[in-house]
């Protein structure tokens, strides 16, 4: 393909159209997320008993993941809730077949939900198109091609200008600015169907004070960062404007996992030579803990959670 067209038609295409990156590939074989690993499945079950202690034990409690990935955080909840907990992916995959049968798999949000509605590295997939600042000042937008090269568009619409202006303003030329609007739309859609319980989005993002003037756009495979070009044979991703989107608190990731009871100290030297397999296994749920509390790395994610009783 060698047309220009706007980042959010590029995007929604090569990952989510026919053949697309997400149609095909597991993202765990591309980038590593904090639902792939265990520890994070102990602490959202700590989340899911939260929840449902607050919603007086319904008979009827789901957990639904969208984006799902390989499912590997349902897997793992199978083996730690309750049977009356109902699990269910979104994703646009097939379903892996090593998924125990309680984990329903579909590729549509059901209408309604009641429990925990959870978005893990969802909403910085969402397409969205980028801003731009000309030599002259103006905001127009980016366009770009299958080789990933880019060049100035038409004028940004009324719609985008305005978001812009309260959430992400640029004026200097050169300046970039990936435009929300379509991430918080997701999110007010999945928001909208939870009937009562608790919706959390997790994401990599930023705050207005600390906006990136070079934009964020970037591309993802083999487990390696690299050029963010829309062929379909990589991840492209966008951090989010977490303050823009809609919902009632936001923290950081390690600040959410430390208060449901994560711990990434270390076991003790002498349980080594008592317990070698237990000291392996506290070893190893102890570094996962730290990496997915790293205020560097998956520790500043944002959690952005809306309640519904």
């Amino acid at each position: 393909m060698t047309g220009f067209e706007r980042w959010g038609a590029m995007m929604a295409r090569t990952l989510y159209g026919p053949g697309g990156f997400y149609t095909r590939e597991l993202p765990g074989r591309h980038f590593a997320t904090s639902a792939q690993t265990p520890v994070f499945a102990e602490a959202v079950a700590r989340l899911v008993d939260e929840v449902d202690e607050r919603l007086g034990r319904p008979a009827a409690f789901t957990v639904l993941d969208v984006g799902a990935g390989g499912g590997e955080l349902l897997e793992r909840l199978a083996g730690l809730l309750d049977e009356r907990i109902a699990l269910r992916a979104v994703e646009l995959r097939p379903r892996p077949e090593h998924l125990p049968a309680r984990v329903a798999w579909g590729a549509e949000v059901p209408e309604t939900v009641e429990g925990l509605l959870i978005a893990c590295e969802l909403l910085d997939n969402v397409p969205c198109d980028v801003a731009v600042v000309d030599a002259d000042g103006r905001i127009r937008y980016e366009e770009v091609n299958g080789q990933g090269e880019t060049r100035l568009g038409g004028p940004v619409s009324a719609e985008d200008a305005a978001w812009l202006a309260e959430w992400w303003p640029i004026g200097e030329p050169g300046e970039k600015a990936e435009i929300g609007l379509p991430r918080e739309a997701k999110w007010r859609d999945l928001t909208a169907r939870l009937v009562r319980g608790t919706a959390l989005a997790i994401d990599y993002g930023h705050m207005k004070e600390r906006r990136p003037p070079a934009g964020t756009m970037n591309g993802f495979r083999d487990g390696r960062e690299i050029p963010p070009v829309p062929d379909g044979t990589r991840d492209i991703t966008a951090h989010v404007a977490v303050d823009a989107v809609e919902c009632d608190h936001r923290e950081r990731q390690r600040d959410a996992l430390l208060r449901l009871g994560l711990d990434a100290t270390l076991p003790p030297v002498h349980l080594a030579f008592q317990n070698p397999v237990g000291y392996a296994h506290a070893l190893a749920a102890a570094s996962a803990a730290a990496r997915l509390t790293d205020p560097e790395g998956l520790g500043a994610h944002w959690w952005l959670r809306t309640d519904r009783d």
